[in-house]
């Protein structure tokens, strides 16, 4: 077969097959029957020439008619930086939002168990003798000493990946482990709640329980609220194994599955910013109201994510998990 004679009988069709094309957005409906009866046997003209008179530049033009037919036809991809951006405007926040019934209660009753720990560790000697040593207790608590020194222990760059690595595990062991009948994520909260209330505890008994706080807050505040938030979707994940609804327990662990997911990668830039905070800020030589400052300002922002933008985008219908067209078809079920 003559190529040029191939390409001066069917040169009109590919013409027409460029401008249907490029007025994609604008098709009436018997230009859109046209345009797909065109891709079809351009199509087919590509495969001829690739057969029989393999030329490489009528190759690479019909080989690019075609993908750009195909795209109009099958709809173009979304847009990488699109899909990141609306994780962290739409999805993220709404999941976070929707659990908030689960680690808002989960944070009060952690001040509350902590609050107690201290409170009885500061008024009684002897329960800080059974923690330890006089002289260990005076070495931990006197200026300078262990809970002090702990924040500059390191290099701030290197303290902050450590911090970073240590409470990204502890918000995954959260969120992942609270499918096991949500019991792994209230002991985790428990033991926290220990460690820091014996830090408090301490401290105060020590009469220096201000200068404590001023060293947990500026990076406590968003740290400890990302294990809530933690804490919180896992036993809403477990909950789902106790008491699936309509659901069948696979549905349910498969959407809120989903959802975890989408938490835990969330948590990770929220613990970054914190790690961040604790490395450099609460060691600085910045005065306590400012590093103080900083870490409400830390926290206030994120409840502001989290209840004006996570809330916007749940009444939007967000959910948090993925979009429908990502996700396997499941049987309708009665509500």
């Amino acid at each position: 077969m003559d190529l040029d004679v191939f390409i001066d009988r069917h040169r009109e069709s590919w013409r027409r097959l460029e401008r249907l094309v490029k007025r994609s957005g604008k098709l009436s409906g018997p230009e859109a029957d046209e345009l797909i009866e065109l891709y079809q046997r351009v199509t087919t003209h590509l495969s001829v020439v690739r057969s029989q008179m393999p030329d490489p530049a009528t190759v690479e033009r019909l080989s690019a008619l075609v993908a750009q037919a195909r795209s109009v036809l099958t709809g173009t991809h979304t847009p990488a930086w699109r899909t990141f951006t609306r994780f962290f405007t739409h999805r993220l926040p709404a999941a976070i939002y929707l659990g908030w019934r689960w680690w808002v209660p989960a944070g009060i009753a952690f001040y509350l168990v902590t609050g107690i720990i201290a409170a009885w560790i500061a008024s009684n000697p002897d329960v800080q003798a059974t923690i330890a040593a006089p002289e260990e207790i005076r070495e931990m608590t006197r200026v300078g000493g262990g809970y002090e020194s702990y924040y500059s222990s390191d290099p701030a760059g290197s303290f902050a990946a450590k911090v970073w690595t240590n409470n990204a595990w502890v918000a995954a062991a959260c969120l992942l482990l609270g499918v096991l009948f949500a019991i792994p994520p209230v002991y985790l909260l428990f033991t926290n709640a220990l460690n820091v209330g014996v830090g408090i505890g301490l401290m105060f008994g020590a009469g220096r329980g201000g200068v404590f706080l001023g060293l947990l807050a500026p990076h406590g505040l968003l740290e400890l609220t990302a294990v809530f938030v933690a804490a919180g979707i896992g036993m809403r994940l477990g909950w789902q194994v106790i008491d699936p609804g309509k659901r069948t327990r696979g549905q349910a662990l498969a959407t809120e599955g989903r959802s975890v997911v989408a938490v835990a990668l969330g948590l990770v830039v929220v613990l970054l910013v914190s790690g961040v905070l604790e490395g450099f800020v609460t060691p600085s030589g910045l005065p306590t109201w400012a590093r103080i400052g900083i870490g409400v300002v830390a926290e206030v922002l994120f409840l502001l994510y989290v209840f004006v933008i996570g809330r916007r985008a749940a009444r939007q219908g967000e959910t948090g998990d993925m979009d429908a067209s990502e996700r396997e078809d499941v049987a309708p079920v009665a509500v």
